[in-house]
């Protein structure tokens, strides 16, 4: 009988360092997400796609990185003043855990309207600004995250 624990325990070493090794060698899940438009649709499709990307790779047991950066028109959806998903974006900021979500405001973007409008804009509590959109993006992509475009 003790050399069946023996034998148990090195077989449990063994399958804990094979995990070990399989979650390091593991590529990271990260994905960029694109909105470009003043489309209350293509914000909340965008949305859709962040909330489904998360729950697969909750379901998987695995964390994801997201990223949504709006710039031109898109920066509509990080407005205070004008964003129709404003709701949505504070329900999946607080849902995200354990994977991340990060909501990018192009900072170009805004100036210009501030300009435009003759008055400063804010930006939802969960977005961050960020210098340009578009420059985001490329950044992003050439670290290796996924770009997709609702």
């Amino acid at each position: 009988m003790r050399i069946f624990w023996k034998l148990a325990a090195v077989f449990a070493i063994a399958l804990s360092i094979s995990s070990a090794a399989h979650a390091a060698d593991a590529k990271p899940h990260r994905i960029v997400i694109q909105v470009d438009q003043n489309d209350a649709a293509t914000m909340n499709l965008a949305l859709n796609n962040v909330t489904n990307i998360m729950q697969f790779y909750r379901d998987k047991g695995e964390t994801v990185q997201v990223e949504v950066v709006a710039y031109g028109p898109g920066l509509n959806m990080y407005r205070e003043d004008t964003s129709p998903v404003k709701g949505r974006l504070k329900q999946i900021s607080e849902m995200a855990f354990p994977s991340k979500v990060a909501f990018s405001a192009c900072n170009n973007t805004k100036q210009g309207m501030e300009k435009k409008e003759g008055h400063p804009i804010a930006i939802v509590s969960q977005a961050s600004l960020v210098p340009s959109g578009v420059v985001r993006l490329s950044e992003l992509q050439e670290q290796g995250w996924s770009y997709v475009k609702p």
